[in-house]
């Protein structure tokens, strides 16, 4: 998007009354997960999920629930955390923190198809790093989940036209970017990095929100943009996209990304693009039964 475009957007998405706030938890457990993974602290994350009682019985029932029950009944907070395990809780606490951003009648995408996307993603990413050795496969995780917070937006600030985009993509079996663009003159993409400067989310991250789809030359966003742009693509074809199916051929050894990843990471090479395509079949199943019980009602 030209530059003038994407200002014209920013400014008319800030005067919006619906332009939705940064959930009062988002930002502090941003901070706390800006660590390496050995420092995070534990005590802060279950002072965190203390903060919400809604979010503090959910994790309670989550931590009970037959993905994750132990012997014995876990029966407060940190007794949870420790049974779920602080990523899971950082996962529960980042989709029932944006959620509540839309009243539930906003939503103009399934919310749990929403959720399983960008937790397919974000698993992706974070075993895409792993194998490519990248530095930090947490802050890949991280960019993975808040990809897609556009769609966030779009549902606030634009729901018919977003409804139409979604109805558009759907019926013609086309990328939800592109049927946006066609319908909006924007993607959730643009939007998405507006609400990211918004709440202060780190520029690499906003990047990788912003560039996912087009990602035009690698050097700009560099291997975090890469990274979530192929786990994008790769969710989309198995099954963990946006609730239809895109009839398309993507060749990934060709893909700017994947080439970008193999300059810069010997290891990419290593890949074996076949299994591990294959493997997504697992992930989607571990994404589908975390999504319904961190959404069961």
């Amino acid at each position: 998007m030209k530059t003038e475009t994407l200002e014209r957007l920013r400014l008319k998405i800030i005067k919006i009354d619906a332009m939705p706030t940064i959930p009062v938890i988002l930002r502090p457990l941003l901070r706390c997960l800006d660590q390496p993974a050995e420092e995070v602290d534990m005590n802060r994350i279950v002072e965190l999920v203390s903060y919400d009682k809604s979010i503090a019985a959910q994790c309670i029932r989550m931590a009970n629930s037959a993905l994750f029950m132990r012997n014995s009944p876990s029966e407060s907070v940190r007794s949870a955390v420790m049974s779920v395990g602080m990523w899971r809780v950082r996962d529960l606490l980042f989709s029932n923190s944006l959620s509540q951003v839309i009243p539930a009648d906003r939503w103009v995408v399934d919310p749990l198809v929403f959720w399983k996307h960008s937790l397919g993603v974000a698993l992706v990413c974070r075993k895409f790093a792993e194998m490519i050795d990248y530095p930090d496969p947490e802050k890949a995780y991280l960019a993975g989940l808040l990809h897609d917070i556009g769609v966030i937006v779009n549902c606030m600030v634009a729901p018919v036209e977003f409804r139409a985009a979604v109805e558009k993509a759907t019926r013609e079996l086309i990328p939800l970017d592109e049927a946006e663009h066609a319908v909006l003159g924007f993607r959730h993409s643009d939007s998405g990095r507006i609400l990211a400067e918004a709440w202060k989310i780190p520029t690499e991250i906003a990047d990788a929100i912003e560039l996912h789809h087009q990602i035009g030359d690698p050097d700009r966003g560099g291997p975090l943009v890469a990274l979530v742009h192929l786990s994008d693509l790769l969710c989309r074809m198995r099954d963990l996209g946006y609730g239809y199916y895109e009839p398309r051929q993507v060749d990934f050894p060709n893909e700017p990304g994947w080439l970008y990843l193999m300059m810069k990471f010997p290891h990419m090479a290593e890949i074996d693009l076949a299994r591990f395509t294959f493997s997504l079949d697992e992930y989607a199943k571990e994404v589908g039964d975390l999504v319904a019980t961190v959404f069961a009602s």
